[in-house]
């Protein structure tokens, strides 16, 4: 005859599990809206603290707009044209110890001390008219430069890459360079307090180089 396996008896009571309505510790609390907020919002500020830091160090170290306030730089440049600098080559001489000297013709920015009817420290821009050893003179309306390269003289207002519109340049200059310091002048040379009146910067005077004019847009350049 067939055997027929025993019915599986149901376990005690005690054994059954207690439904979910009546254990407590079966439920899982829903995760607080609270706690997500907190993380979204502690994000939102880290991100806002991050993009603030990064354009400090950008105005500080890389590049930074100024607006031009008077007309010494005329006509290259005009008052209240909006202008992007160029800190990164200044940035370098600090890192490594040693000087930015500019090009011949490059408009720079520079602190300048102790100008009069001013206190304090002053930022101005100028053209970069003698290098490190040069030996400057004004006269008889223009600029003369004397150096090894070129000893017999020349006029950088029209034997390099810009031209100064300006007639004459006044002014009674006759000086050599020191290895650390810069003749500037402004283009306008009739309206440019500079170098002829207040003498030659030192190198770690520059701030940056001017790289565009960026407004008005319809006079937009590069330099």
């Amino acid at each position: 005859m067939d055997i027929i396996p025993p019915r599986s008896q149901p376990p005690p009571a005690s054994s059954l599990p207690e439904p979910a309505s009546q254990n407590p510790s079966n439920y899982t609390q829903p995760a607080g809206r609270g706690g997500r907020n907190w993380r979204g919002a502690l994000s939102t500020i880290g991100l806002f603290l991050s993009a603030f830091i990064i354009a400090i160090l950008l105005n500080t170290f890389v590049i930074q707009s100024y607006q031009v306030d008077g007309e010494s730089m005329e006509p290259t440049l005009n008052n209240n044209d909006r202008l992007i600098v160029n800190k990164v080559p200044r940035t370098i001489s600090r890192i490594d110890g040693h000087q930015y000297v500019p090009q011949r013709g490059d408009i720079i920015i520079f602190n300048e001390d102790g100008l009069p009817g001013f206190v304090g420290t002053k930022q101005l821009i100028k053209r970069v008219i003698g290098l490190p050893g040069d030996h400057v003179v004004v006269a008889n309306g223009k600029i003369t430069i004397y150096n090894q390269q070129r000893p017999g003289g020349f006029n950088p207002d029209t034997s390099t890459g810009y031209r100064i519109t300006a007639p004459t340049t006044i002014g009674n200059v006759d000086l050599t360079l020191q290895n650390n310091q810069l003749f500037v002048c402004g283009d306008n040379r009739g309206n440019s307090e500079d170098s002829r009146y207040f003498g030659p910067i030192n190198t770690n005077q520059v701030v940056a180089k001017l790289m565009f004019r960026i407004l008005p847009l319809n006079n937009a350049k590069g330099f």
